[in-house]
């Protein structure tokens, strides 16, 4: 939780809540900017508006070129696309469109899962520059907040505020002097916390299958090997220096083991198994409720 005594801006954006944090209210340019940031990565990125910039190769096979930032985006997507044997993969879109999760919110399936295309065939994102071989679903979700919210504490330190917390529904960002202390939601029951950990010039990202559920054992985690929701895990909590990072790392422990991903990504973490055992990483500061 912010300190007491500190100006929160709360707003909606990517379909999600965000609340800002400073010790001192934003002015209003740098809440227009803001805003202006969040609005721009909607329209490059979601699959759910038929005007934004990806959204086109779902219709028609073709070559975007993208913001900047896409360049950082490519770069960890592409490594956990490859630690994890494509399970994650920025394809994953057209499977959840089957089983429901579409633009249009249908969450009814239209028929059993399956696994979106490899990469490798239709695919060719080098930084900037993506061409599709084919009509894709994009769905970059699993590491897009987290870079989100990073962009957004750029913002705020190129204007000068050196003290802050960006949360994006459980997505942070932490800078300054002061350390604040973030619950761990109960993956069961989001009125509990399970624990408490110190978050201090670091980003804290959160990934759960309760989050966005539908139908029958139905939620936004899949495997992109078979299309399918994965059950053995049902939350995760990553600590990174950037919330791209630990965003798209909390998304692939439902897939991979740790110890795989620690090889290129530096990150501490905790996992929930769906059986209730709880498991964490040396480095994950924290304090779990008995």
């Amino acid at each position: 939780m912010p300190h007491p005594g500190w100006s929160t801006f709360r707003f909606e954006g990517i379909g999600t809540q965000w609340e800002i944090s400073t010790p001192d209210s934003l002015v209003d340019a740098v809440r227009r900017e803001l805003l202006g940031t969040v609005a721009e990565y909607d329209k490059t990125w979601s699959r759910f508006r038929p005007d934004s910039l990806v959204s086109g190769l779902s219709r028609y096979a073709g070559r975007i070129i993208l913001p900047g930032h896409a360049v950082g985006l490519q770069e960890v997507y592409s490594a956990l696309y490859r630690l994890s044997g494509g399970a994650m993969t920025p394809l994953i879109g057209s499977s959840l469109e089957r089983l429901g999760y579409d633009a249009t919110y249908a969450l009814t399936p239209s028929g059993s899962p399956l696994p979106p295309p490899r990469w490798e065939d239709v695919l060719d994102w080098e930084g900037t520059e993506l061409a599709a071989k084919e009509p894709v679903v994009l769905d970059i979700g699993a590491a897009g907040k987290g870079q989100l919210v990073d962009l957004l504490g750029k913002q705020l330190l190129q204007r000068g505020h050196t003290d802050f917390l960006v949360d994006g529904s459980g997505d942070m960002l932490h800078a300054g002097k002061h350390p604040v202390t973030v619950a761990l939601e109960h993956p069961y029951n989001p009125r509990q916390a399970i624990g408490t950990v110190e978050l201090d010039n670091s980003a804290l990202c959160a990934s759960a299958s309760n989050r966005r559920t539908w139908g029958d054992g139905l939620h936004h985690v899949l495997d992109g090997v078979t299309g399918k929701p994965v059950h053995t895990t049902v939350a995760t909590w990553t600590m990174a220096a950037s919330a791209l990072v630990a965003d798209g790392v909390a998304t692939a422990l439902f897939m991979v083991e740790p110890a795989a991903l620690e090889e290129e990504f530096e990150f501490s973490w905790l996992t929930v198994s769906s059986s209730g055992a709880a498991a964490f990483s040396t480095g994950f500061e924290g304090r779990l409720f008995t």
